[in-house]
């Protein structure tokens, strides 16, 4: 059983940025993504969030790419509309995969006395795998809110074109009992109110 969610719990959105949308940049030609209602799981966590008056943390990407959506100098670069920080919230600029690199993420997380992430964001396989991993890694107790993700299809150096919902699958799978627990939008609201009999917490397998 997982227990109600306690003042140690911060929601961790990744990269809600409009570059995300370009598709042909990250999946080539044939650019598509993978559950379009990722977006109304992450407002509807960070309504509950706040709501709950908890604590809210954002990581931002700032491409190092010339070509890249997701640079700040680029109008791709901004929040998606309903994603904008607010006062007392906490907000990193990264430039690689990692939330954790080149931040000051962790010792912001620890100074308010954060010990368990709740994440959701942008891509599945890119910087929200690379933030769980390293968060589970650090000793953050880690949850990913899967119906919270969303990715791309992909293009191997085989040219095949891998389907961005299996993409995101095996991402989920690889992350789910060894660097975080992967859980429901719903479930993750419901957790701020009450203990959920129906989940365990996944361990580790190295």
């Amino acid at each position: 059983m997982i227990s109600r969610w306690s003042d140690d719990t911060a929601l961790l959105l990744i990269d809600v940025q409009v570059g995300v949308d370009v598709l042909e940049h990250w999946g080539g030609p044939t650019g598509r993504r993978n559950n379009p209602g990722a977006e109304a799981v992450m407002a509807d966590l960070l309504s509950a969030w706040r709501g709950a008056d908890r604590q809210v943390a954002f990581t931002r990407h700032d491409s190092r790419e010339a070509a890249s959506p997701l640079k700040f100098s680029l109008p791709t670069g901004a929040q998606k509309p309903g994603f904008e920080p607010r006062n007392g919230e906490i907000v990193v600029e990264k430039d690689v995969n990692s939330g954790f690199i080149g931040t000051s993420l962790e010792v912001d997380l620890r100074r308010r006395g954060i010990d368990r992430l709740v994440i959701a964001g942008f891509f599945t396989n890119f910087c929200v795998e690379t933030t769980t991993r390293m968060a589970g890694n650090l000793g953050f107790d880690t949850y990913l809110v899967h119906d919270g993700c969303a990715t791309t299809n992909r293009v191997g150096p085989d040219g095949t074109d891998h389907d961005p919902q299996l993409i995101h699958d095996i991402t989920v799978a690889n992350l789910h009992g060894e660097f975080c627990t992967a859980i429901t939008g719903t479930d993750a609201t419901n957790l701020l109110s009450a203990d959920a009999d129906h989940l365990q917490r996944s361990q580790g397998n190295e």
